[in-house]
């Protein structure tokens, strides 16, 4: 599974990619007789550096070279690349998942597709001046950025994807059409915990029931706790299990018992459309040719911005 990052934790814009790779290869197995027993899987040998060099170098002329046959790129402008002494690319495997680590699974899948940026880390100073503090300083030892509004506007709409572009994606036998996935899955799911079982392992469970609940299936309330870190059934005063009483859909009964408590009984107002900030102190647009020689239309168009 690959996640594309189009940002940087500076508000920058280095796109790069964090990738979850499964430490082995799946293989289809002749004959089966049911799913779990349609595919075998063996384990990867440990990564050294020399592998990983080997992999970005291999992943530089594949870059590059699709470049060059999409015309992005000069094919002299590849040679010359090609014989730069840093080449640009990078490789880091360091992060390694146990097998039945699901915490460490889930941080490390969390961390891969997280926002573009953190909101604890920013701060307005006053209506002029907003700061962004970096995880960690920048080479001339920059902490933090201090911008105008605007300006931060125009840092994170340059770090939006590019509309109906998937943000990760499956690859081998996690691909959505891949033949060997439900077996993968399966197998996956049923492996042995066992230290002393041997690399090559073969599963003999049944198949999942068909009526079970797939375990992707989550309730509202634990998909609400899970992003907000708070269970939405427990009272956060007396930490007492809630329970629904009543559906209140009238005005009358549910303003008798909202203002007692001193909330809000009617909606708010919907506020009228305005203008950008400092609209009217901007400057006038200067045109890039002579307004007064182009032709009179033959319609008159009322132009005024009224808001």
């Amino acid at each position: 599974m690959s996640f594309i990052h189009r940002f940087g934790a500076a508000l920058n814009r280095p796109v790069h990619y964090h990738c979850c790779v499964i430490d082995g290869v799946f293989e289809p197995v002749e004959d089966a007789g049911n799913v779990p027993e349609s595919v075998r899987f063996r384990p990867a040998a440990e990564l050294t550096p020399e592998a990983l060099t080997a992999i970005a170098e291999q992943v530089r002329l594949r870059v590059l070279r699709w470049f060059a046959r999409r015309g992005l790129i000069e094919p002299d402008d590849v040679r010359e690349m090609l014989a730069w002494e840093n080449s640009g690319f990078s490789l880091d495997a360091e992060v390694h998942v146990g097998a039945h680590d699901c915490a460490g699974l889930e941080r490390r899948l969390r961390y891969c597709g997280r926002l573009t940026f953190a909101l604890e880390r920013l701060e307005l100073l006053d209506a002029e001046r907003v700061v962004y503090r970096l995880p960690k300083p920048q080479r001339d030892g920059t902490t933090a950025l201090t911008l105008t509004p605007l300006e931060l506007i125009d840092h994170l709409t340059a770090l939006i994807p590019p509309p109906r572009r998937h943000h990760h994606r499956y690859h081998g036998v996690l691909a959505p059409n891949s033949p060997l996935r439900a077996a993968a899955v399966v197998l996956g799911r049923d492996l042995t915990d066992d230290p002393s079982a041997p690399d090559e392992v073969a599963t003999t469970s049944a198949a999942p029931a068909r009526n079970a609940r797939s375990p992707a299936c989550y309730r509202w309330a634990m998909l609400v706790a899970r992003l907000f870190e708070s269970l939405p059934l427990v009272c956060p005063n007396g930490g007492a299990d809630l329970r629904i009483i009543a559906f209140i859909t009238d005005a009358a009964p549910a303003e008798r018992i909202l203002t007692p408590i001193g909330e809000p009984s009617r909606p708010p107002r919907i506020a009228p459309a305005r203008g950008p900030p400092a609209w009217e102190d901007a400057p006038e647009p200067v045109p890039d040719g002579d307004c007064f020689g182009q032709p009179e239309p033959d319609c008159a168009f009322d132009q005024s911005v009224a808001w």
